[in-house]
């Protein structure tokens, strides 16, 4: 069973619009994962905004069939007999922080404050003054020191490129999440965090050279608060900032 397939229907079955929590008291962990998952699953026939479906609008809120959150947690793991809908390889729990996603996404407006942009003058200010390719790739052109952004057009909704852009610290996400260790020996490493087992710690560090660290050589390791990025809130005016997002959502792989 291939998981995009699962959540092809997710808002084919589901309905109505939905209330916020309805006492489950999600956590930011809770939307950011079940994000993860959508975007990785979903966003291929719902789209980042869930506006890909013909009369469907996850980003509004509104479904087809279903209004708990249990409800939804079962149409996911289970699927709809006798529809396009199968059952689901996702845990409980993932299902759960799916919905939490989706929900969230009802919150969140699509479209708010943002004003038209244009793709090519986004691409020729994220390439010359925004200095974009210092930290990000594109295709396989620029640097590795931040996540490649060639598919971000993808799994991304416009609003959060742009406040990512605006304000790089309000949501780091996992993929984006800076580390910093000081060996036993006193040297210090700063990079990106890629992955962390029970002895190890994987990184591109500041030259953007794949890292692997053993746990035991580390004295301290710390995820710090704030993101590398900078914001870009007094540098792009209102229409170069439009103009770039315009560019980044149409980023959806190498072509």
């Amino acid at each position: 069973m291939v998981m995009r397939t699962a959540c092809v229907t997710v808002a084919a079955v589901l309905s109505a619009s939905l209330v916020w929590g309805q006492g489950h008291g999600y956590t930011p962990a809770d939307i950011e994962n079940g994000g993860l998952l959508y975007q990785a699953n979903c966003t291929g026939c719902h789209g980042p905004e869930g506006d890909g479906v013909p009369s469907v609008n996850l980003g509004g809120g509104k479904f087809r069939r279903g209004t708990t959150d249990d409800e939804l947690v079962k149409i996911i793991l289970g699927g709809i007999p006798g529809t396009a809908m199968p059952p689901s390889s996702f845990s409980e729990g993932q299902a759960g922080t799916i919905v939490a996603y989706l929900r969230s996404l009802a919150e969140s407006p699509v479209g708010a404050k943002m004003i038209p942009g244009n793709a090519s003058r986004g691409k020729t200010i994220f390439e010359g003054k925004g200095q974009c390719l210092t930290c990000h790739s594109v295709a396989g052109v620029g640097a590795r020191a931040a996540p490649a952004l060639t598919e971000v057009g993808s799994s991304r909704r416009a609003v959060e490129l742009q406040r990512s852009i605006v304000e790089p610290g309000a949501e780091i996400r996992s993929d984006s999440r800076p580390v910093r260790l000081v060996m036993r020996d006193g040297t210090t490493i700063n990079g990106r965090l890629l992955n962390q087992d029970s002895f190890t710690i994987q990184l591109l560090d500041a030259n953007a050279r794949l890292r692997l660290v053993e746990k035991s050589a580390v004295r301290e390791f710390t995820i710090p608060k704030e993101s590398p990025m900078p914001s870009y809130k007094d540098r792009l005016d209102a229409q170069e900032l439009a103009d770039v997002v315009t560019y980044l959502t149409s980023l959806k792989g190498r072509r």
